[in-house]
């Protein structure tokens, strides 16, 4: 071999490895700091997402805004930060106080002494909540969620940290994607 195929060679191997490296480089950086891919667990958010469905949550959401009532969000355990992914939806807001009579969730906000049914269009009317609980006032800061699947979901009415703090939201689900895709409200 010549000296010119040689360098030629090592060239082209260069700069693959170069490719190589910053894909990879590219990839870590974009899943580690502006999405979260999760992998849906369980059936605590049934029917709007399935057990086993692959969703995409923006960790750049709550940036420049503030996490609003029914936004579905990605979190770890509240009762192990270490721990698995749950995802959730918002239910409870900042200085509420939520109480749950018969299924049907009640809010009183702050400063009001009247408590108002929270709609929720997303529960399947096939299998309506049968819960009680509360009342419970969520501190500043901190969110109280719940999964759409209330008969069936470990949410912030079972944890022993039952509010979950702003910061540990790691994103707010965009769409699924598997199987098929659709946009999550």
């Amino acid at each position: 071999m010549n000296r010119e195929f040689r360098k030629e060679i090592f060239l082209e191997v260069y700069g693959w490895i170069r490719l190589i490296f910053f894909t990879i480089a590219f990839a870590l950086f974009f899943n580690f700091f502006i999405i979260v891919n999760a992998v849906i667990p369980s059936g605590s958010m049934e029917q709007t997402i399935m057990t086993g469905d692959r969703i995409i949550a923006f960790r750049l959401s709550y940036t420049f805004a503030e996490p609003q009532r029914h936004d579905i969000v990605i979190l770890p355990d509240p009762d192990d930060l270490r721990g698995e992914l749950y995802i959730k939806r918002i239910v409870g807001m900042p200085g509420e106080t939520l109480f749950i009579a018969d299924g049907q969730v009640y809010i009183v906000p702050e400063g009001m002494y009247v408590a108002e049914p929270l709609y929720e269009h997303f529960l399947n009317p096939n299998d309506p909540p049968r819960c009680n609980f509360g009342p419970i006032t969520i501190p500043h800061e901190y969110f109280f969620v719940m999964g759409d699947n209330r008969n069936n979901s470990m949410d912030s009415r079972h944890w022993n940290n039952q509010f979950v703090y702003t910061n540990n939201i790691l994103g707010r689900a965009i769409f699924r994607y598997h199987p098929g895709f659709t946009i999550l409200q």
